[in-house]
């Protein structure tokens, strides 16, 4: 990702700053400037046709915004929900030039931390049950690793709108059989 590598580059000792959040057993954390607001999950409604990654839709003050379900996207089973489950709102670059606000749906948010990028190391080639290109690299983090994704990656608007696209095509190849 070109921010972390620019800054890794431009000034040594710099930091990741990130909020990182549990989802299933594993901890994670996202670049903070891309994360909007996290918010309490107050239902989301399903929106038929779309992929299984994409749990449905919420209303954030009068905007619509899809939720996605990273677990899925990451291949593994869907996120059961819990007290503690909430959503973030992240603030992507969109395919014009402007900003999409997506959700992602999480187990619970545990804290805002600096990271010093001496501290992160690179993504491994192996053992990781998530793509490679959606990882920026791994920390310890209270003698835990936390994998820090690649947002722009794990969420690109291009794939992401190209698998809804294929999900919908599937759906309505289905149709036509059963017709």
């Amino acid at each position: 990702m070109s921010e972390r590598s620019e800054s890794a580059a431009g000034a040594p000792g710099g930091k990741f700053h990130c909020v990182t959040f549990i989802l299933g057993e594993d901890l994670f954390g996202i670049q903070i400037n891309f994360i909007r607001e996290i918010i309490e999950l107050d239902g989301i409604t399903q929106v038929p046709m779309m992929p299984s990654f994409v749990r449905g839709i919420i209303n954030l003050r009068g905007s619509v915004v899809p939720v996605i379900d990273l677990s899925i996207r990451f291949g593994r089973g869907l996120t059961e929900l819990k007290p503690s489950s909430c959503v973030a709102i992240l603030s992507l670059p969109g395919l014009e030039g402007g900003y999409n606000d997506v959700g992602i749906l999480l187990d619970a948010v545990c804290e805002v931390l600096e990271i010093p990028e001496r501290d992160i190391d690179p993504s491994p080639t192996f053992g990781v049950s998530i793509r490679g290109d959606f990882i920026l690299g791994i920390a310890t983090i209270n003698e835990r690793f936390a994998i820090l994704l690649n947002v722009q990656q794990a969420l690109s608007v291009t794939e992401l709108s190209a698998m809804a696209e294929t999900a919908a095509q599937q759906h309505f190849n289905d149709d036509a059989e059963v017709a």
